[in-house]
């Protein structure tokens, strides 16, 4: 349940009673691509039992391009994860200066000023060794998400005598169309996580049932958001729907909005790094476990991610077009490509189309997200 979340309700503005159907279509297909991926770890033995023969995305990728090149694959998958995965810390950093900076008027500093405020409070990550501890740290965040959520939806369940479903429309435009897209297929996106987080889980079969009820959860909790929240503003809808609430509870909200985003950053920091460390270690052994290594690599991250957040400019336009690009390949096209080169022998018909389609559905994304955020580059560099 990320930030992105909290711009369905735009969403639904642009997209109408589509924005309903998307939003549950969305939900089904990243929990099947989710499935897939995790199946890609694992093949039979002699005895017919399935046995984890890898451990990470990288290398899945490198069983399916071993024959054009043994590394290829995990490298363009690691270059990948590691550019989406930095362009969200960084998102982050920019997030909490802009709600700092809302939050507090009255203080003269700027919005970089006030990232650079943030990024102070997140300097621990350097010490971060263990997924136990992100773990914890994404407990508190889903806490404070489901506390912005409740507050958002309390305020709006009071302004019920407004709804009305004659906000909704009925012709949209495309382009806005294909934005809404972006914004609630990349609400759902963990699959960089995924290999991970299975791999770490106590009874690893228990990793389908879990993927269908957070899927199933969270679409259910994103249907009755968008809605909910939709129904109160309808065309005075905001891209952040904070922004519609009331003074008196806009500077709470965005409060717990800060908390959120700072607990929100240890999860792609650690997963970042973790990719970078394992790769500067391969070949040197001796050093995997060197604290002083560990050390290094997170903290040139951290530094890097706040020079990006600080100089980095039209960010907004770059990261979606940084989105477009790998977060449809991560959590589209790969799975399924994967999948269908590892499993063909395996899959039946129907299983062979729906990877098919799920390749293509998720290539389309990509090409729309790519062409709308250069054209929105276009348009700001003149």
């Amino acid at each position: 349940q990320g930030i992105f979340v909290l711009g369905l309700p735009y969403a639904l503005l642009h997209s109408g009673y589509s924005g309903l159907l998307l939003i549950v279509l969305a939900a089904a297909l990243c929990c099947y691509t989710g499935k897939i991926l995790i199946v890609c770890l694992y093949e039979e033995n002699e005895d017919g039992q399935l046995v984890r023969v890898r451990d990470t995305y990288e290398d899945i990728a490198n069983a399916c391009c071993k024959k054009l090149s043994p590394k290829l694959g995990g490298i363009v998958v690691n270059v990948t994860q590691v550019v989406e995965l930095i362009m969200t810390c960084i998102l982050y950093l920019v997030v909490s200066g802009n709600l700092l900076s809302h939050s507090f008027p009255y203080v003269a500093l700027t919005e970089k000023t006030w990232s650079v405020i943030a990024f102070v409070t997140l300097l621990p990550c350097v010490f971060i060794r263990t997924l136990k501890i992100v773990s914890k740290l994404s407990q508190l965040c889903s806490l404070v998400h489901f506390v912005i959520i409740f507050v958002v939806m309390t305020y709006c369940v009071t302004q019920i005598h407004q709804w009305s479903w004659a906000k909704f429309r009925l012709s949209i435009e495309f382009e806005d169309f294909l934005v809404s897209i972006g914004v609630i297929i990349f609400s759902y996106t963990s699959q960089i996580f995924l290999p991970t987080l299975e791999g770490n889980m106590k009874n690893p079969g228990e990793f389908r049932c879990m993927l269908n009820w957070t899927h199933f959860f969270a679409c259910v909790l994103k249907t009755t958001f968008a809605l909910t929240a939709f129904l109160t503003w309808g065309e005075e809808t905001k891209e952040v729907i904070t922004d519609n609430l009331p003074s008196f509870l806009k500077t709470l909200v965005n409060l717990c909005l800060l908390t959120k985003a700072l607990l929100s950053y240890p999860l792609p920091f650690f997963a970042a790094t973790e990719i970078v460390y394992s790769c500067i270690s391969k070949g040197n052994h001796s050093n995997y476990r060197s604290p002083l290594l560990s050390l290094g690599v997170r903290g040139s991250f951290l530094l890097l991610t706040l020079l990006m957040a600080m100089f980095t400019p039209h960010f907004a336009l770059l990261m979606g077009l940084s989105g477009s690009v790998t977060g449809a390949a991560m959590t589209f096209l790969l799975p399924s490509l994967f999948h269908l080169k590892l499993k063909w022998k395996k899959l039946s018909f129907l299983e062979k189309c729906a990877d098919i389609s799920v390749f293509i559905l998720g290539f389309l994304c990509s090409l729309a997200g790519i062409v709308c955020s250069i054209k929105g580059l276009l348009e700001v560099f003149g």
